[in-house]
């Protein structure tokens, strides 16, 4: 790196910010589960990571990297991340494999701005994760829920909301929660929407409160994409109710499918509001959060038909398992509880509910049970095990972030028994795990297709099919399929990726199309010569005509 180029950025930096091209650093950042070296079989790489500690300096380098671009000698591109831990999708790895990237670390980004406790809204910088979120609202006593998601409490709230992700909170979709965002388009220029700019108040409230804003809506230009960084963003927050329930549906028969779609349809468009977004698991992926890996955790193969019966009665678990909640006063959760009993009934299934007599007595009773006597007895282990994960399901769902779904990503992991369940981060502990996430309308018929579809195609690869189903709204599902792999074995990571690559080519062809795509998929999957990349490009080119901006990102070239 240029000692001049150095000299500039320095220049540009506060004192407690830092940039660094410290080997062993920059390899920290380069930790990912996907696997990308080993099957790309080129390298990526970045030379040098600038953490920052004030968000007025995104600029101050945005405008440096503008200015250096015409120097063949000092040019760099900047690669924003906020907490790096977008597992699966690329984690804190840069999207393009050019020269001369540096990381802009914007994890140190902590700021909670603002929080309005009467209307429920939060302004924040990148680096607020949905732990630092919950334990303000704790603190200050605020009675509302962090838009939490299974990746974890370490990771960042805005990012997730930035690259669309979604929760089972109240607020399923993260960007719709988003009212407001300030920040840079990659020339530099400030961006704040124009009834900011407009209204002459001290407060600048009202643009906190309204998503739309005056004019073009701009701000989605913001997501997915690599036209601009955000500094700050204003989410709104759900409440927490008087009163709620998670509810979990039982079917033995893998037949049944057909029959429960439309039930859950029904409880989605009927109870709008009332019920949170509901997940339909079948048996193998329920399995996984609670067994075993009968193979052994190095083994490059699928379960056995004859293992998964096994387990499953050995740890009742079911063909496919429903799995919501009920939010509202005590009144209007015992309504519809009520209401989805009713409905439920037309099936041959089992429903149990977190505030059910015998789950409230269970967990009475399992405090005053000794570890010991828990760890000897495996029948009552398993059970304790079952029952902790269903009460951090619950936490979940009540907006309480934990760790409890990034077990999965450890399900092929040959260290497996020697992580705290505690401390678990997939990226720095070598975890692999991809994630195909294709959008599914909410037919019956189309939804057993794309199921058949994915348990005929992974055992090709031996990639086990793990299927989870989230209903986004009445009429669509987001399917989640996490592909996970022993990171260390070369032949498993290629093999990783070639089951991705077929269970979107061909899934493609039968109306399955991602709603989210990893680093290494928006370059061979996305057509540049479209007609929607081609008018991307040319909003690139004007708000970022030097591209020195993510490179790569949801940008195909």
């Amino acid at each position: 790196m240029p000692q001049k180029l150095i000299s500039l950025i320095e220049n540009v930096l506060t004192t407690d910010s830092s940039l660094s091209f410290d080997p062993q650093q920059l390899s920290r950042f380069m930790l990912g589960t996907e696997g990308l070296a080993c099957f790309e079989n080129k390298q990526r790489s970045i030379l040098a990571v600038i953490t920052l500690t004030q968000s007025h300096e995104i600029k101050a380098l945005l405008d440096l990297a503008n200015h250096c671009a015409t120097d063949e000698e000092l040019a760099f591109s900047l690669y924003p991340i906020s907490t790096g831990k977008n597992w699966g999708y690329g984690t804190s790895q840069p999207a393009g494999t050019a020269k001369n990237i540096i990381l802009l670390d914007l994890g140190q980004l902590t700021d909670i701005k603002h929080f309005d406790s009467e209307l429920g809204l939060v302004t924040i910088e990148p680096g607020v994760t949905q732990q630092q979120l919950s334990d303000y609202l704790l603190l200050n006593n605020h009675n509302y829920m962090v838009p939490v998601t299974g990746a974890g409490p370490d990771c960042s709230i805005l990012a997730n909301a930035l690259e669309r992700g979604y929760g089972i909170t109240p607020y399923t979709d993260h960007f719709a929660a988003v009212n407001s965002i300030q920040g840079y388009w990659a020339n530099g220029t400030p961006y704040q929407s124009a009834v900011n700019e407009l209204d002459a108040s001290d407060d600048k409230l009202v643009d906190k409160t309204f998503k739309w804003g005056l004019g073009p809506y701009l701000e989605g230009l913001f997501t997915q994409s690599n036209l601009g960084i955000v500094s700050q963003m204003t989410i709104r927050l759900a409440k927490k109710k008087a009163d709620f329930t998670s509810f979990f549906i039982q079917m033995e028969d893998d037949a049944l499918l057909e029959e429960a779609v439309p039930l859950i349809r029904q409880v989605l468009q009927d109870y709008e509001g009332i019920v949170g977004s509901i997940n339909l698991m079948d048996q193998r992926r329920l399995l996984s959060m609670f067994a075993k890996n009968p193979n052994g955790n190095d083994a490059h193969q699928v379960m056995e038909n004859q293992d998964v019966e096994r387990l499953a009665k050995k740890l009742q678990a079911p063909n496919w398992t429903i799995v919501g909640s009920i939010y509202g006063s005590v009144g209007v959760v015992k309504a519809v509880k009520k209401e989805i009993n009713r409905i439920f009934k037309q099936l041959p299934c089992k429903r149990i509910y977190s505030n059910s007599l015998i789950i409230v007595v269970a967990n009475k009773v399992i405090k005053y049970i000794p570890s010991l006597l828990i760890n000897k007895v495996p029948p009552l282990s398993v059970a304790v095990e079952q029952l902790d994960s269903f009460n951090k399901g619950k936490e979940i769902m009540l907006g309480k972030p934990n760790k409890v779904a990034l077990k999965l990503a450890y399900w092929r992991h040959t260290e497996t028994a020697g992580f705290d369940k505690n401390e678990l981060s997939p990226g720095k502990d070598g975890c692999g795990l991809l994630w195909y996430a294709p959008l599914v309308t909410m037919k019956a018929k189309k939804m057993r297709e794309f199921v058949e579809f994915v348990r005929e195609t992974c055992p090709k690869y031996n990639i086990e099919p793990f299927i989870t189903f989230t209903n986004l709204k009445h009429d669509c599902v987001d399917s989640t399929i996490p592909i996970v792999f022993d990171l260390s074995n070369p032949q498993a990571v290629i093999d990783a990726h070639n089951c991705l690559k077929a269970l979107v080519t061909e899934g493609l062809k039968k109306g399955f199309v991602p709603y989210r795509l990893n680093i290494d998929q928006q370059q061979w999957l996305l057509d540049k010569d479209s007609d929607f990349w081609q008018t991307v490009n040319k909003i690139k080119a004007s708000l970022d005509p030097h591209n020195i901006l993510s490179q790569g990102r949801y940008n195909p070239h």
